[in-house]
């Protein structure tokens, strides 16, 4: 799927030659990504103002004006906003009328009503991905804790069996698949396919949760030995049971819906490249994200708000109180294209891929690498996506469709490795499960370790048959 018309961000709007010589420049990326990790990790400055300031430091080290700096900042993020804000909006939205209407509690109480204790974590893990592929990590977390206890609690299954699989499902979709923002934004700077990249992205996926997920949640019940928490009884006695809600068959219809159009759209590019006829231009158009998920989000309304018993107010509701919450991340995915934007037009990102091309290393490899050390340093899975993304752009020019499809992935594979004590979710998990943190480096750090390596590997058995 070409995104030209939709999200690629425009021409520099800063056309100037660099007067400084390449030891200048790499000295102005090393100084503002330092600049960055330090202001997020140090200082706790929150990730737009680091980037921004990290950003207009890059620019005027590396020679330009600070008017310039700024203009070209500005460009990079009007235009990352323009596109990825669109899908992550309505990304937003559709999550949050799936958890209002009680969509996501029928899957979940409708696959785990017909699990046995030894298919269940396996379930566990299926319902995270399935959650997590329309939702942001937080969430599906936050939706899928009382779940996880309940089960466990009702399964006599340990903690970590019924927790591990559901928590790798929830990460490795925020990871690998769009459209959460990380996946995007790298899909909008580096150029990639979308669909393309989403159907990839699921592949690498499915193996990455299995082996972080079912495969390790029994080693990690050994290691991680904690009572189940004495938290969310049940709904029944809470009173907060809804007496209706839609159909299993509706609401996974639903979440797959722009999926299936997104993907129709890809392999029409394949089977019919270069086509006008009528068929191809409604498949073209259908399939385009934001039209996708604007359908998805419409038809929502009726099967899910509907399903709920929602009327207009209710809807409205939902809707409204989806945005608030997301209105960082957008700033932080706008502040990312800013900084990608600096890295283009001072010639710094023409540089570094100039060295990274004389490595003689896989693109793919380092473009894990670049995410997965600056995942560590900063703690934010977008922030690292996005400024490696930013880093690789150049490396793009004259890469198939399924090679930067496959860049994509490896930045987001690189993005989750090895969560600490700088990420919000590690406390996140330490506290909804009562881990201490020894136990929570056993357990949720080890599993994103694993989504990483094994998204990674899964990511270079692909490049060599593409």
């Amino acid at each position: 799927m070409d995104l030209s018309g939709l999200l690629s961000l425009p021409a520099a709007a800063v056309e100037v030659t660099p007067v400084a010589p390449p030891w200048q420049l790499l000295t102005a990326a090393v100084i503002g990504i330092a600049i960055i990790v330090v202001l997020i990790t140090w200082l706790k400055v929150h990730p737009f103002l680091a980037l921004m300031m990290g950003a207009i430091a890059t620019g005027i080290i590396a020679g330009f004006e600070p008017g310039k700096t700024i203009v070209s900042f500005t460009t990079g993020f009007g235009a990352t906003m323009g596109g990825v804000g669109i899908l992550i909006a309505l990304g937003a939205i559709y999550g949050k009328l799936l958890a209002d209407s009680g969509g996501a509690d029928r899957i979940v109480d409708t696959l785990v009503a017909r699990a046995s204790a030894r298919s269940l974590p396996w379930i566990m893990g299926f319902i995270g991905a399935i959650i997590g592929l329309p939702m942001f990590f937080e969430v599906g977390l936050v939706l899928l804790v009382p779940v996880i206890i309940l089960v466990a609690r009702r399964s006599g299954l340990p903690l970590m069996k019924i927790a591990i699989p559901t928590l790798a499902g929830l990460s490795a979709m925020h990871g690998l698949v769009p459209p959460h923002p990380g996946p995007l934004a790298a899909i909008d700077i580096l150029g990639a396919n979308l669909g393309l990249t989403l159907a990839l992205g699921v592949l690498v996926a499915i193996p990455a949760v299995i082996v972080a997920g079912p495969l390790f949640s029994g080693l990690a019940a050994r290691w991680v030995r904690v009572p189940v928490p004495e938290l969310f009884v049940t709904a029944e006695d809470e009173g907060e049971q809804q007496t209706r809600r839609p159909s299993f068959a509706a609401t996974l219809v639903s979440i797959l819906l722009p999926v299936v159009l997104m993907l129709a759209r890809a392999i029409a590019d394949i089977v019919a490249p270069g086509s006008t006829s009528p068929a191809k231009a409604v498949i073209d158009f259908l399939g385009t994200p934001a039209i996708a998920l604007l359908i998805a989000v419409i038809v929502g309304f009726f099967v899910l708000g509907g399903g709920a018993g929602f009327g207009r107010a209710e809807i409205a509701k939902s809707v409204g109180s989806s945005l608030g919450p997301i209105a960082g991340i957008l700033l932080i995915v706008g502040a990312g294209g800013g900084f990608k934007q600096v890295l283009v037009d001072t010639g710094i990102g023409d540089v570094i891929a100039g060295l990274i091309a004389e490595s003689g290393l896989s693109i793919l490899f380092l473009a894990w690498l670049v995410a997965a050390v600056i995942r560590v340093a900063t703690g934010s899975a977008t922030v690292a996506t996005i400024t490696a993304a930013g880093i690789l752009q150049p490396l793009t020019e004259g890469l198939d469709p399924a090679m930067s499809a496959l860049l994509v992935l490896a930045i987001g594979s690189g993005s989750v490795f090895l969560s600490h004590v700088n990420d919000a979710g590690f406390w996140l998990i330490k506290e909804y499960f009562g881990l201490s943190i020894s136990q929570t480096l056993k357990s949720w750090t080890v599993l994103e370790c694993l989504i990483s390596v094994v998204g990674l590997i899964g990511v270079l058995i692909i490049g060599v048959f593409v």
